[in-house]
C-alpha cells in the first residue's frame, strides 16, 4: 500500500527509500497514528457537505448519510475508501478502550482490539466507498462489543 505522506515523514526523519510503513511504525508509533488520523481527502469531502470529522462514533453515523458523490469519480474512489477506513481506525482507537494501530509486516495498517481481534479498517473503507454497506458506524459499533 502506498501512503503519500510517508515521504515527507521519512524525509523528517532521516530514513531511506526502503523505509516502511512497519518500520516506521516500529520507530514512531504515535507519529505514524498521526498519520494514519489525517484522511484529507474524506475530511475535505466531508467538509464540503458540512459534516464535521471530530473523531467521534457519531461522526461515522453522518459519514453513512452523505450522499456517495466519489462513486461519480474511479479515480477518487479507492482514495476516500482509504481514508474512510483510517478514519474508522482512528475513531476506533480514541474510543474503544484498548484499540491499538497495529502495522502488519507487509505495510497494512490494521486495529487490534484488546481481544487481540484485528480490524483491517481499509477493506471496510473500500467496501462502504464502493456499496455503502456495511456502515462505518455498524463497523464500530461491531468493534465497540470486543
Amino acid at each position: 500500500m502506498n501512503f503519500p505522506f510517508l515521504a515527507a515523514w521519512r524525509k523528517r526523519r532521516g530514513g531511506g527509500r526502503h523505509a516502511t510503513l512497519a518500520t516506521a511504525f516500529e520507530e514512531d508509533p504515535e507519529g505514524v497514528a498521526g498519520l494514519l488520523s489525517e484522511c484529507s481527502l474524506l475530511r475535505a469531502r466531508a467538509a464540503a457537505a458540512g459534516v464535521r470529522l471530530d473523531d467521534s462514533p457519531r461522526s461515522l453515523e453522518a459519514l453513512d448519510q452523505l450522499l456517495p458523490r466519489w462513486r461519480e469519480d474511479p479515480e477518487e474512489l479507492p482514495w476516500v475508501g482509504n481514508d474512510a477506513g483510517l478514519y474508522l481506525g482512528t475513531v476506533i482507537v480514541r474510543t474503544v478502550p484498548g484499540a491499538v494501530w497495529d502495522v502488519l509486516p507487509a505495510g497494512r495498517p490494521v486495529v487490534r482490539l484488546v481481544s487481540g481481534r484485528e480490524l483491517d479498517v481499509v477493506a471496510a473503507g473500500l467496501d462502504w466507498a464502493v456499496t455503502g454497506s456495511p456502515e462505518l458506524s455498524q463497523r464500530y459499533g461491531e468493534a465497540a462489543e470486543g
